[in-house]
């Protein structure tokens, strides 16, 4: 399955139907009087947050989505049927935007979660409706409220506690793949992930977390170099960032001094989020090396640099211990915000 996580598409909420004008005419009864009844309502547009989705690729053979009209009225003060809703799945994690990319209508962050877009067009009244004192045989009947269009957005964001950053090759598939039953793409060359890979990594049975890779990114990524920062949409929900930097590449403070950049150039609050930096690729480096370069990271930096290989295995464990403190924490941020 491809994936996909931007699409545009077209979403219209379907007309109400439209009163009628109609009269008794029954054996018996000397004066029948109006009896047209309203028109039904317009189907709605609903999105619906669906946990067995995790890509757009659906909305690239399907862009238009239209509700029906509501059925007009009838005779016998019978109102028209209404119409029903389009209900359009979405994965867990999309955000629906307007047609700049600027305003965000709904965020489709839990499954099952569901959100009317647009609204179905009220039905018109019947003659019957209009009936009075003054008035007796009105023959006056309203026609139903258009429903309402608009083009939208899609964007998905992945759903993960955890997000994997660093330059293209240093190692985060092959961290991924070890540390969780994901298969990513690994190969010794630049831009081998080229869309987001998720892995549940599990602790414990009590503790278990998702990490998501992203593809790298290079100097310049926020401008579009490589293949741009898009794909750091896919981090912004995470508690916590992973970054490896590839000790056996060199220049290990320019290295990260690269990625900040560009997270800060991102925005997003991508920045200001708790990072867990790792010195990785610590088997392809002499003990001397590895001494060098874990001291001049952690001066520039600030912070406590681990050791890891996703190789030989060496320091994983102290990562994921890390990474779940970082987790545990702000899951308890998180349910103590949702008990106020």
């Amino acid at each position: 399955m491809k994936f996909l996580d931007q699409a545009k598409i077209y979403c219209r909420s379907g007309d109400g139907g439209n009163g009628v004008v109609a009269f008794r005419r029954e054996r018996f009864i000397e004066f029948g009087g109006p009896d047209g009844g309203d028109g039904g309502r317009g189907g709605d547009i609903v999105f619906e947050a669906a946990s067995d989705l995790n890509t757009l690729i659906d909305f690239r053979y399907t862009q238009h989505f239209r509700a029906a009209k509501g059925n007009n009225g009838s005779g016998a003060n019978c109102t028209g049927a209404g119409a029903p809703d389009v209900v359009i799945r979405v994965p867990v994690g999309t955000e629906i935007l307007d047609e700049s990319r600027t305003l965000v209508l709904a965020d489709m962050d839990s499954a099952g979660k569901r959100v009317v877009l647009l609204a179905g067009g009220d039905g018109g009244h019947g003659n019957a409706h209009f009936k009075s004192s003054t008035n007796q045989a009105p023959r006056r009947a309203d026609p139903g409220w258009p429903g309402a269009e608009r083009w939208i957005w899609l964007r998905l964001k992945l759903i993960a506690d955890a997000g994997l950053v660093g330059l293209p090759n240093a190692g985060k598939s092959t961290f991924l793949s070890v540390v969780s039953r994901a298969h990513p793409k690994i190969a010794d060359y630049p831009f081998t992930t080229l869309h987001p890979q998720l892995g549940v990594v599990r602790l414990s049975n009590t503790q278990d977390f998702v990490l998501a890779d992203i593809p790298g990114l290079i100097e310049g990524a926020h401008e579009g170099a490589g293949l741009g920062d898009r794909f750091l949409g896919h981090v912004e929900r995470t508690a916590v960032l992973l970054h490896l930097v590839d000790g056996a590449a060199g220049n290990v403070v320019h290295a990260w001094r690269t990625i900040r950049r560009e997270l800060e150039s991102y925005g997003g609050g991508l920045a200001e989020k708790p990072e867990v930096l790792v010195l990785n690729k610590s088997d392809a480096m002499t003990p001397r090396e590895l001494a060098a370069r874990k001291s001049a990271l952690a001066r520039a930096s600030g912070r406590p640099v681990l050791v890891a290989s996703g190789v030989s295995r060496q320091g994983v464990d102290a990562v994921l211990a890390a990474l779940w403190q970082e987790i545990a924490a702000a899951r308890v941020r998180r349910r103590q915000g949702r008990s106020r």
